[in-house]
Order: structure tokens, then sequence, then C-alpha cells
């Protein structure tokens, strides 16, 4: 445990305005470039990329390459915008922090704790993916124990020092990436008919079997919406910045070298996928996308193998939103949007927001098992569309705060939003179009509603806080 003399004080930018940091210690920037990088690229590669995506081939059939490019369009604009913010004002509060400078408190206090609960709740259900996972290894071994200790674990090594954190994910993000790029090498070489024991398919999986579009435009729209929710997490990299060595040059760097790898690997693997694969075949929805291509090929092992890569992506998840939620409570506490126990710091580390979110994500994973008809489904519903609420606040922060930046500081501009404005109003449009298209599906509208009900509890309970304090 460090020393307090050696630790920062809570930036500027995790203060509301017109108050002073609390008592407590600041956060540490035991975060290095390294950590950065690969947490930016980690971050979006779960568990929803390799089993997830089945379910979205399984509607789309080969265009599910198309929804993937469009989704992945709309999320390198989000991640331009909150790179741009995020160098100029680093903040463990991230969009949280931007949009109650940009909007007002009542908004960062939404965005804020509608995440957080987002990121609590996934920390129980990629527990619960992992236990299934391991019993399938250790059948007579109950799941509730690995969840536990995958709990432990994880809490903690995020209330041992930020780096810790930094090296888990460094790890996990390295393994994953490097299977993604695997798989893509022997794809791409099974596709050439380069791999001994495969043929080249040409294009037969791609325009047979009911061609390109084999469902219709019903069935792409399926598809973009199982892509869209595939890309949450990329927003880690920018609460992470706040504790690394050089904040605004490592989001920035981040940032940058993160949006292409993201495009490769997200849209070169499903290419890959429905290529090699016929989009109806059962097994990419029984094994997985991944698993179903290297079984195609003839590899063996490779269903042992991918299983290990995705217990990986669900353990990376797990100690990711311990530690995003925890520094978005932090964050929150410190803006006085929270019990100022949650700010509580020491060695370096928010403590008992660590210790709060581990509890909240342990309660979920005791709901799927306690109510798993009633309260469960009920708490998956209202987390459903989060990550499109924020989406809106983090690109109506963005054009607010750069033409503050523009007329104030310029020179914090070191990244900047493509064609801006243009390219803002543009993504706000496809966030737009994409809860009207959730409002259309069945499966979805509930999410949509339910997200909508908690998201306007937020604001009203956050508007009245402002009034409240304003008075004061």
């Amino acid at each position: 445990m460090q020393n307090s003399s050696t630790e920062t004080p809570a930036t500027a930018d995790d203060v509301s305005p017109g108050q002073t940091p609390g008592p407590n210690p600041g956060l540490n920037h035991g975060l290095k470039q390294r950590h950065l990088s690969m947490i930016a690229l980690g971050g979006v590669i779960g568990a929803g990329l390799f089993v997830g995506s089945g379910a979205g081939i399984a509607a789309a059939g080969p265009s599910i390459v198309i929804a993937y490019v469009l989704s992945g369009l709309l999320v390198m604009l989000v991640m331009r915008m909150l790179g741009e913010m995020s160098a100029a004002y680093p903040s463990s509060g991230s969009f949280s922090a931007h949009a109650e400078k940009a909007i007002g408190p009542w908004a960062g206090f939404t965005a804020g704790w509608s995440f957080w609960v987002l990121l609590c709740t996934a920390v129980g259900l990629e527990g619960i993916g992992a236990a299934k996972i391991v019993t399938t290894w250790l059948p007579h071994t109950p799941e509730w124990a690995w969840v536990a200790l995958f709990m432990v674990v994880f809490c903690g090594a995020n209330l041992a020092a930020v780096k810790n954190f930094g090296e888990f994910e460094f790890w996990f993000a390295a393994l994953k990436v490097g299977a993604i790029a695997l798989f893509l090498v022997l794809g791409g070489l099974a596709i050439a008919g380069l791999l001994p024991g495969t043929d080249a398919p040409g294009t037969a999986n791609l325009t047979g079997e009911g061609g390109f579009l084999p469902n219709g435009t019903e069935g792409l729209i399926i598809g973009l919406l199982a892509s869209v929710f595939a890309y949450g997490g990329m927003e880690t990299v920018t609460i992470a910045a706040a504790e690394s060595e050089n904040p605004v040059s490592g989001v920035a760097s981040a940032v940058r070298t993160a949006m292409w790898r993201i495009a490769l690997f997200y849209i070169g693997s499903m290419a890959v996928v429905v290529t090699l694969v016929p989009w109806d075949s059962a097994e990419i929805v029984e094994k997985g996308p991944y698993v179903a291509a290297l079984d195609h090929l003839g590899i063996p092992g490779a269903g042992q193998l991918m299983n290990v890569v995705v217990l990986v992506a669900l353990l990376s998840a797990m100690n990711a939103n311990i530690y995003g939620s925890s520094r978005i409570a932090y964050s929150l506490v410190q803006r006085g949007q929270g019990p100022k126990t949650l700010g509580r710091v020491s060695g370096g580390v928010p403590r008992v927001a660590v210790l709060a979110s581990s509890v909240f994500g342990f309660v979920c994973v005791v709901l799927s098992y306690w109510r798993p008809d009633d309260v469960f489904p009920w708490l998956l519903n209202m987390i459903g569309a989060v990550i499109l609420v924020v989406w809106i606040f983090i690109a109506v922060s963005q054009l607010r705060l750069r033409r503050r930046l523009e007329r104030e500081a310029p020179e914090k501009l070191v990244v900047r939003m493509w064609a801006f404005p243009v390219l803002t109003w543009v993504a706000l449009a496809g966030m737009a179009a994409i809860f009207v298209l959730m409002a259309r599906e069945p499966d979805t509208r509930v999410q949509l509603y339910s997200t909508g009900g908690m998201t306007v509890f937020l604001a009203v309970v956050g508007y009245a806080w402002q009034k409240a304090r304003g008075k004061a």
C-alpha cells in the first residue's frame, strides 16, 4: 500500500463546479501505455463476439457482415467523440463527467448511475457464464462456488492496486487478440484454398441457401441490433486513462490505434465465418461461430480451445466491469452525486466502491437462482438499451464541448472528431434509427421501454437533486 503522500489528488473533472475534492487521497496513476492500448482492444472483444454473434448470423445470414460494418462505423464515431473529450478533460467519470460539464449535473447523474447498474449487472452475468464453462470440464462442482471464486479473485485484484487491473487486462486482451488474429489467418488461408486438406469455398456459402439476404431486411435488422450491443465495452479505456501515467497522450494513442483493429477483428471474423460455413448450420448457434468454423476446417481440439478463449473473455469482462463501475461511482461521489462512503480512497484505490460494485454483481447472481422468472429478467431488460442512452449523452456532450473548446482552449483538442459537426449528427441519427428498430421488434421492445423507464427515473432524481443543490 502506498503512502498517501505519493498519491495524486482528485482531478478537477471529478469534482462538481464550486466544490473541492474531499479529504480522501486521489487515485493512483499506475496504468502504462501498454495497458491502455490493450484495454482499448480487449474491452470490446467479449463473449458477445465469440458466442452471441451466432444468433445474429442465424437471423441475417451472410448479410451479418453488412450489419457489423454499419454498427462498427457507429461505434468508431462514438469512440472518436469520447476520445476527443477524454483527451481534453481526463476523468475517471469519463462520459458522465463530460455530460455534467456540457449539459448539466442531472445529465452526469443519469448517465453515470445507469452505466453503473449496467456494469454491475454484467459482472454477475459474466460470472454465471464463466462458471457454466468450468462446470462442463468439472461437472461435479457447483456453479455458485465458481462464481464466488471469480468474484473474490477479481474483487481482490481491484482492491489491491490499479496496476493489478491493468496487468490482468493486458494479458487477457493479448490472449483474445491473439486468438482472433490466428483465426483470421487460418480462415484466410482456407478461403484461398491454401490450408492443407481444405478446398476454397468460393462464394457458395455467401450466395447459396437463400442468398446474401436469406431473411430479407427483417433478418438484417435483427442482426444489426445484435451487432450493436456486441460492441459494448469500449468506454473502459477512457475511464482508465485518468489513472494512466500520461492521460492525454494515453487516451489519444489508444483511441487512434484501436479503431481499425476493432473493425478488422469484428468485420473480418464475421466475413470469414459466413464464407466458410453455411449460415443456417445449427452448429453456429449451438457451438458458436468460431468453434463451428474451426470444426469445419477439421482442426483438432478447436472446441475446447475456443472454450478457453471464451472463458478468458468472460473473466476479462468481469475484471473490467468491476474496475469501470467502481471508478464511475467514485467520480459521481467526488462530484457530489452519490453516498460519500463510496468515495473513500485508500492506497490510491476507491475500495468501498469496488466492494459495493462487486456485491451488487453477486446479488444479481443470487437473483438468477432465486427469482429466475421475474426479478432477474426484469433486471436484464432494464439494462438492455443503456449503452445506447450513454452513446446519446456522449454525442450531445461532444457537440456542446467542442464549441467551448474551440473558443476557450483549442490546444486541448489533441483528438478531433472527424468532419465536425456533420458526423456527430450522423451518429445521433444512427442511434435514433436503432431506437426505432428496437421499438419494431417484440424481443427488444420490452428492453427499450424498461431502459427508458430507468433513464427517466434517474433523470428526474438527478434534476431534483440539481435544483435542490442550486437552492442550497
